[in-house]
């Protein structure tokens, strides 16, 4: 008997107690109570505060309520809103009375926000816990097709949006907010220097054909081998991070105000070969001279203070090869949570793959993931850089310059993108027809290498918002830089003899 109650005993202990949800009724109430006395007390806690963090079905219903007619421009008070709430019994209390007793045991609107704060850390401990149990769940019970990486990327991206809670709106919105929306963004790019809604790359005629780097934007940047998309995505990924501004908001977080920080996802080089090219473009001694070691001693000088000024620029690489696009997300992910991001750059696009899903074309694959890194773009509300490859066609044609056609695998490409660039160099493929020297042809191709030596054409194929047409810039190749050309009707006009 007695082991079987030692039994019972062990039975009862192994049984966990129920734990209630975290709430705070009193918290709820007195946030509540301070509005309906002081409608200015909604003000301290709407930028953060939504209808479904109370606990409360009721207590979600007054609050609504209260928004309602506050942002309508009427008081909201026990009177007015009693007919809005309909009427019931809360055991032996009506709605009308219940809302009277709010209003009678207020607390002061000082300490309203502190409230709001409460009920708010609330509501996301309980849909922490929310996330928590679904995790257990899924794992005790995963359907057979569920990877465990799917499942932790899956739980990755509800905790990266409950981070953003407060900050990140999911959902339907108002018509009316997006257009207030729209003005901000506008009343913003007329006071920027510049005059851009975007991000500046930094190159003038590119800025002002795109109006900068659009945020949720897709932006695919393309060319065959030896165009320079590495170096021109380069170029514009340190442009942007190095003129970096942050302000410190009242929440704690960090407003950008000038430039950027950029996550740069290079699958094909090394983040010391990047950094290399960087150095070079930054100091003016070419790479190949960096990579021998074949320097003067005031080359070395200008290296070390490119270095030095680059230290604390907010630009993080992930040289990792081969990764998934769902990797590459969560990864997004963390960095804008951890460090922040403005801009999210990959390349490029061929060397990341889908779910890999068998009998799956890589077209198909090719669809997911031009698919998956637009969602992202929207989702983070970043522009996405995109480095892509063209398909060989390019080389058969007399006129090399690369159109939309000419895109690998191209159909889901140019559908999910915003913007589509081509990087174009004539000089690369006129330097390989060099004739006999002393010859007329030889002149003719002279005089033709004088023309394009050192410019590049970034040509817009397609965008969504704005003109396509021909970009010039200047390159130089042995420091791997794309600067503005300086146009001849620019110039300053020459004094006369």
């Amino acid at each position: 008997m007695a082991s079987a109650n030692a039994l019972i005993a062990r039975i009862e202990a192994a049984v966990p107690e129920y734990r209630a949800s975290p709430s705070n009724i009193d918290a709820e109430q007195a946030l509540l109570g301070a509005i309906l006395v002081n409608n200015d007390a909604y003000y301290r806690v709407s930028d953060f505060l939504e209808a479904s963090h109370f606990f409360e079905d009721l207590h979600r219903r007054v609050y609504e309520v209260a928004t309602s007619l506050i942002k309508a421009g009427k008081v909201a008070t026990p009177i007015t809103m009693k007919t809005f709430l309909g009427d019931q019994d809360l055991g032996g209390v009506t709605v009308s009375q219940y809302l009277a007793r709010l209003a009678a045991e207020a607390t002061t609107v000082i300490n309203a926000e502190d409230y709001g704060r409460t009920v708010y850390d609330l509501a996301i401990r309980r849909n922490l816990i929310g996330i928590g149990e679904d995790l257990v769940n899924v794992a005790y019970d995963a359907p057979v097709e569920t990877s465990p990486r799917d499942q932790i990327e899956e739980a990755e991206r509800r905790l990266y949006e409950l981070a953003e809670t407060g900050r990140y709106d999911g959902g339907f919105q108002r018509f009316s907010d997006a257009l207030t929306h729209a003005i901000d963004m506008a009343a913003a790019a007329y006071k920027r220097e510049g005059k851009l809604s975007g991000i500046s790359t930094g190159l003038v005629d590119m800025d002002r054909t795109l109006g900068g780097l659009q945020s949720s934007d897709l932006v695919i940047l393309a060319g065959r081998p030896a165009m320079g998309k590495t170096s021109l995505v380069t170029n514009i990924a340190f442009n942007i991070a190095k003129v970096y501004e942050g302000e410190r908001q009242p929440d704690g977080t960090m407003k950008t105000i000038n430039g950027g920080i950029v996550g740069f996802f290079s699958l094909e080089m090394s983040a010391e070969q990047l950094a290399t090219r960087i150095i070079a473009e930054q100091s003016g001694v070419p790479s190949y001279k960096i990579r021998r070691g074949d320097m003067r001693e005031d080359d070395f000088y200008k290296i070390t203070e490119a270095a030095r000024e680059m230290q604390s620029i907010p630009f993080y690489i992930d040289q990792t090869g081969g990764i998934s696009i769902a990797q590459l997300a969560a990864r997004a992910r963390r960095l804008k949570r951890q460090r922040g991001l403005d801009v999210l750059i990959v390349d490029y696009l061929q060397l990341l793959s889908g779910s890999a899903k068998k009998g799956e074309n890589r077209v198909q694959e090719l669809t997911e993931i031009t698919t998956g890194l637009k969602a992202l773009a929207k989702e983070l509300a970043v522009p996405v850089i995109a480095l892509s490859q063209l398909s060989r066609q390019v080389e058969s044609r007399d006129d090399k310059r690369p159109q939309l056609s000419d895109l690998r695998e191209s159909g889901s490409i140019e559908q999910d993108a915003d913007v589509v660039m081509f990087v174009f160099r004539e000089e690369y493929y006129l330097k390989n027809k060099e004739p006999k020297p002393g010859t007329e042809e030889y002149f003719k191709w002279q005089a033709e290498m004088d023309q394009v030596h050192g410019k590049a054409e970034v040509i817009i194929g397609k965008q969504r918002h704005g003109p396509t047409g021909t970009i010039q810039l200047a390159f130089q190749a042995d420091i791997t830089r794309f600067t503005n050309l300086a146009d001849e009707d620019k110039l300053p006009e020459r004094m006369g003899d």
